[in-house]
């Protein structure tokens, strides 16, 4: 008998059927660190994940790895990097593979934006 460790309402899909759903990107109000919520399709068999912000010039700021995640419904913080203000746009690419990065099974790019410390 299989107990579930973590219930989900969605029968679990095969490798091959595994996604990016969403993603929500909200930045901290100290504008240095941005909150990533990243849903993936319930799996069998345990992904790995790349998360790549970059900046407006395509410098990478912040950077995550996720290796064989046991949850579909991840919640992360990222840390902008080497940036004296982190006020603009940026892009986040998750990519979602297994053995290989080359190519990724999902990618998904989003855009977002740091406001202004005055606003």
């Amino acid at each position: 008998m299989e107990i579930p460790i973590f219930p989900s309402d969605r029968p679990l899909q095969p490798r091959d059927q595994i996604r990016i759903e969403e993603i929500t990107i909200t930045p901290y109000r100290d504008r240095f660190r941005v909150h990533i919520h990243i849903k993936v399709t319930p799996f069998q068999e345990r992904p790995n994940l790349l998360l790549i912000a970059r900046d407006e010039q395509e410098r990478i700021v912040s950077e995550l790895n996720i290796i064989e995640t046991m949850h579909h419904d991840m919640e992360f913080t990222l840390h902008i990097r080497n940036v004296a203000d982190p006020a603009g746009q940026y892009t986040l690419q998750a990519d979602l593979f297994y053995e290989t990065r080359s190519p990724p099974q999902d990618r998904r790019i989003e855009t977002f934006s740091i406001p202004e410390a005055d606003e």
